[in-house]
């Protein structure tokens, strides 16, 4: 489990952001603008606006209604998010093998003719 972002660790995205890419994303591939979504979804299009870009938190009854607009069932709104955050995890957990040279056993750098790699957890 990865812990608290430190120094070396990437943010946690926010649902927010991330809820908000996916109906963007939805809504371009449909081809439909921000206008005739909001009209649908009886929300403002500075709200939907707001809520594609992860700066606003819409509660559920807002984000059944633009699903509703999208045509796009609420479960797989959020399966979609829950394979990005999947995979945001999987991106945080990369070790660089500079970080375990220095493990007993291990060989120390030589110089800049070494190979760098990336291990995947």
């Amino acid at each position: 489990m990865i812990g608290p972002p430190g120094r070396d660790q990437r943010p946690r995205p926010l649902l927010r952001t991330m809820l908000g890419d996916v109906l963007r994303r939805t809504r371009r591939e449909q081809g439909r603008t921000l206008a005739d979504v909001a009209r649908a979804a009886k929300v403002s299009m500075p709200y939907l606006s707001e809520v594609e870009r992860g700066r606003k938190e819409a509660s559920s009854e807002v984000l059944a209604a633009i699903c509703d607009a999208l045509r796009l069932e609420l479960s797989d709104l959020l399966v979609e998010v829950g394979h990005g955050l999947v995979e945001h995890r999987a991106q945080a957990q990369v070790v660089r093998l500079e970080a375990v040279r220095g493990r007993p056993g291990r060989p120390p750098a030589r110089g800049p003719a070494d190979a760098r790699c990336l291990l995947a957890a």
